[in-house]
């Protein structure tokens, strides 16, 4: 899906795709477990409403950040499951999540794993990417 642009700058043209309130979290639910099914994002404890959730994933679809496939349980399901292009949003996760650290009070357990990101922010963005990647062509 072509999306129409409202400029050629960098920041505008990615938050036309991922910059709503509810996309990044999308990505980050898949990051953290992929592939997930339309329930397993409604469980998130942000709690999206079912008709933005479902926008929501076709918009990402549509612009090669997700996929969706048969669930191999239930005809019922689909699978949802990053692309490569969706994968390269890790690092933006990464800084949004050093960014609230340092100006919001966070959850403790999310303050240690980032903590333990930022002794090796490359190593763990490159071997997190490379993991995802793999898993991609698995679940293929």
């Amino acid at each position: 899906m072509d999306q129409k642009k409202r400029s050629n700058c960098p920041v505008s043209c990615s938050l036309d795709i991922w910059g709503d309130k509810w996309s990044l979290l999308i990505v980050r639910d898949l990051l953290e477990s992929q592939p997930c099914t339309y329930g397993d994002f409604l469980k998130a404890e942000e709690k999206i409403a079912t008709n933005i959730l479902a926008t929501r994933l076709q918009m990402l679809e549509e612009n090669g950040i997700i996929t969706k496939s048969e669930h191999p349980d239930s005809k019922a399901k689909v699978l949802y499951q990053l692309t490569s292009k969706g994968i390269d949003l890790l690092p933006i996760i990464v800084e949004i999540g050093f960014w609230a650290d340092k100006y919001y009070e966070i959850d403790k357990s999310k303050k240690a794993v980032l903590k333990e990101i930022k002794k090796g922010k490359e190593l763990f963005v490159k071997t997190t990417i490379q993991r995802l990647n793999k898993e991609i062509v698995k679940n293929k």
